[in-house]
Formats: C-alpha cells, sequence, structure tokens
C-alpha cells in the first residue's frame, strides 16, 4: 500500500523558507513522476514542483509562480520527497499535498501537470502560511 506522510509546513513572515518533507512507501520505482500540489481555496488546484525519472533522465519541473524560489528532490536512500521553500510570498499560502502518478513504469511526459490530477496517491496535506 502507497503512503505518503507530509511534515514540515507552519507560518513564516514573508521572505522566509521552509523545507517540506514527504516520507514515502510502498512506491519504489526507477521511473517514477512525484512532485507537490498546492490547493487555495477559491483556487484550481496547481502543480507546484515535479520530479520524474523515465528510466533514464531525471528531469525537475516547477510552476511558473515558484521558479527560482522552490527546489524539489527526492532522497532515496530516506524514501523521501522534499520541497525547499525559499523567499516565501503571501501568495504561496496554500495547503500543500505530496503526490506520486501511479503510472509505472513512468514512460515520461508533462509530470507537472500529472500530479495535479485526481487519480493519484496523496499525502495528508501540511498547512503553509505566509504572512506579510
Amino acid at each position: 500500500q502507497v503512503q505518503l506522510v507530509e511534515s514540515g509546513g507552519g507560518s513564516v513572515q514573508a521572505g522566509g523558507s521552509l523545507r517540506l518533507s514527504c516520507v514515502v512507501s510502498g512506491y519504489t520505482y526507477s521511473a517514477y513522476c512525484m512532485g507537490w500540489v498546492r490547493q487555495v481555496p477559491g483556487k484550481e488546484r496547481e502543480g507546484v514542483a515535479a520530479i520524474d525519472n523515465d528510466g533514464g533522465n531525471v528531469k525537475t519541473s516547477y510552476a511558473d509562480s515558484v521558479k527560482g524560489r522552490f527546489t524539489i528532490s527526492r532522497d532515496n536512500a530516506k524514501n523521501t520527497l522534499y520541497l525547499q521553500m525559499n523567499s516565501l510570498k503571501h501568495e504561496d499560502t496554500a495547503m500543500y499535498y505530496c503526490a506520486a502518478v501511479p503510472d509505472y513504469p513512468w514512460l515520461g511526459g508533462d509530470c507537472l501537470i500529472k500530479i495535479g490530477e485526481d487519480n493519484n496517491y496523496w499525502g495528508q496535506g501540511t498547512q503553509v502560511t505566509v504572512s506579510s
């Protein structure tokens, strides 16, 4: 059974940093698509950052709104996905979810889009609140 357990959310002032963690179990594949999605009330669910491996190439991708500020990484030894969030803005306030796409092997594609779809594995979410 796939389980995603998130942590690291909290409240921070604008300009500050947070690092989100997602401990993953039951999802160990050489080819994968995983990432972070955020949800703001009244807005569409948004894929924030994604990391995928089509079996040969590792790629990261980011929403335009977070490029240059957020970094996604994966520690396979610790079975953990991370999202380093720097220079946080009020607009980053949202519930952040860890997501894993149940397409294996991952053959490539737009992982950033796929992580936002409904039929993924999801974590419980962790709230990020950025005050000005």
